[in-house]
């Protein structure tokens, strides 16, 4: 009985863990992060801003053919919540439950700018950066569950300042200002992963070596 028990618990710990991670990270452009999106254990994709703000959730759809998915997620028919008008005042109205999975916000009381932005996506803590951080970085998200984000400052290349630097141990580099005008500014790497673009004298645009979609370190990196 009691084996079965651990099991029973280890299993619902492992799932609990799994849903609680970040599982997207989208840039626009091809350089600039447009979201991160955390996925709760009911399959919901939470898409959230750079700035910890909920943009929208759902579920994904994908194209018949090809790799292919739809920009704007498919609704999800479960149960969601909102905070009532007796909340605090930073986060009254904004979503406290999407399915199982629990919402909370920084309050009115919070300093350094963290007024309604995200405390919390289940057991995920949110960290932001604080008013005395380099001013390109003021207010973005500096921790979201386990791992930390760094971004590029104000004393780097000028097509690399205020972009993601890294995700954990995850890094990401750019073309530079000295390289070649359609690509300079977009995305070179992540991690060991490499991309290499058109050119301004080839006849086409967008990515010439390497994945719009790709995953590195159990993380899905888009590129749109």
């Amino acid at each position: 009985m009691c084996k079965l028990l651990l099991i029973f618990l280890a299993s619902f710990l492992t799932s609990g863990i799994y849903s609680q991670q970040l599982s997207q990270v989208s840039f626009s452009s091809g350089s600039n992060l447009d979201y991160i999106a955390f996925t709760t254990d009911q399959g919901v994709l939470i898409r959230i801003s750079p700035e910890g703000k909920i943009l929208e959730w759902g579920t994904e759809s994908m194209a018949q053919r090809g790799n292919y998915y739809d920009p704007k997620l498919q609704p999800f028919p479960g149960r969601v919540e909102y905070y009532d008008d007796h909340a605090d005042s930073a986060y009254s109205g904004k979503v406290r439950y999407i399915g199982t999975c629990n919402i909370t916000y920084y309050g009115a009381q919070e300093s350094d700018g963290k007024p309604g932005k995200i405390r919390s996506i289940g057991s995920a803590l949110f960290d932001y950066y604080n008013n005395f951080a380099d001013k390109l970085i003021r207010g973005r998200i500096k921790l979201a569950g386990r791992l930390e984000f760094t971004w590029y400052s104000s004393f780097e290349d000028e097509l690399f300042r205020g972009k993601l630097k890294a995700i954990g141990n995850t890094p990401i580099t750019y073309y530079s200002s000295f390289d070649d005008k359609a690509f300079k500014g977009k995305i070179k790497s992540i991690g060991s992963i490499s991309y290499v673009w058109y050119s301004s004298f080839d006849m086409r645009s967008g990515l010439k070596s390497g994945l719009y979609r790709q995953n590195v370190g159990a993380v899905t990196y888009i590129l749109r």
